[in-house]
């Protein structure tokens, strides 16, 4: 098995839990809990890619400072390589998170960092397997890359609706493309569209419901793995994606590729780690011969 190559953020958090998101209206309210913590959607699908056997090379911009150091700690694992270029102003991405009670969450960006420049990829992409790139500005001209290498590019773009303007490339470039139905009025006419434009594989994650996909010889509808609690649903998307890439690697289906993502995502919620890092291969396998997987 090659090695994935990731790129994208990682950052280093503070996730605030509350009842409920508030509205915009001037109020106080009282948090039920909160921690520093991993974040970002790039070092979740690594750290996710890992527990599940997978070596990974993750690409990412860092700052020389504390929270750069604790986002390096947390990411020290024998599969995980890092590859970071240096922030410009030397601080590291951090966001604030509101944690809702029922699973909704407002990210407040705090520190962006960008790089003045990147470091070369090219061996790390010319040897790997699978190119996961996610939604960030060094993110785009590697799609170019890596399809003139024969790397396919497996692209997550979150809340895309289709129409906003940043994560047009990402969609575009994609084999394999990833979306919430977060801000989708048809997802049907989402996965319909990207795969006519080119992608191999187009799946709408939603959440407690499971997962609807698309390929080239129709519709499947994934359901969801079961959890005895729902801890925190940070990461449940990253974890989604790496549990895919985990095992159309080992050569599996498209269908038990499915069954894996869900598999992992719901792994992903019974902590308040990053993603899936405390999957295990057997876990999640067993995990996922309970997920129903059908062609409609």
């Amino acid at each position: 098995m090659s090695h994935v190559f990731v790129n994208g953020p990682a950052s280093w958090n503070t996730l605030v839990e509350v009842e409920s998101l508030p509205g915009p209206v001037s109020q106080t309210i009282f948090a039920s809990g909160y921690r520093d913590g991993l974040g970002g959607t790039s070092a979740g699908k690594a750290v996710s890619l890992a527990a599940l056997g997978v070596d990974v090379v993750l690409r990412t911009i860092l700052g020389d400072d504390e929270p750069g150091a604790l986002v390096r700690a947390a990411l020290t694992h024998e599969r995980i390589r890092l590859e970071t270029a240096e922030a410009d102003g030397g601080r590291s991405e951090r966001h604030l998170n509101l944690m809702a009670a029922d699973g909704g969450r407002l990210s407040i960006y705090l520190e962006l960092p960008h790089a003045p420049e990147a470091p070369d990829t090219g061996a790390s992409l010319h040897g790997a397997a699978v190119a996961v790139l996610d939604l960030a500005a060094s993110s785009i001209p590697l799609i170019a890359q890596a399809r003139a290498l024969g790397v396919p590019v497996w692209c997550d773009v979150h809340d895309d609706d289709g129409k906003q303007e940043f994560q047009r490339p990402f969609a575009d470039g994609a084999d394999v493309v990833v979306v919430s139905e977060s801000r989708l009025d048809d997802p049907n006419a989402y996965l319909r569209d990207r795969v006519s434009r080119g992608a191999r594989l187009a799946v709408c994650t939603r959440g407690s419901r499971g997962a609807l996909a698309l390929d080239e010889h129709g519709f499947i509808e994934v359901g969801t793995a079961p959890v005895d609690v729902v801890v925190d649903t940070n990461g449940a998307g990253d974890g989604f994606v790496a549990g895919m890439i985990a095992a159309h690697l080992a050569g599996g289906a498209t269908l038990e590729s499915l069954a894996l993502g869900a598999a992992t995502g719901a792994i992903a919620v019974t902590t308040t780690d990053l993603g899936a890092r405390t999957a295990t291969p057997e876990h999640a396998a067993a995990l996922a011969r309970r997920v129903e997987v059908r062609r409609v």
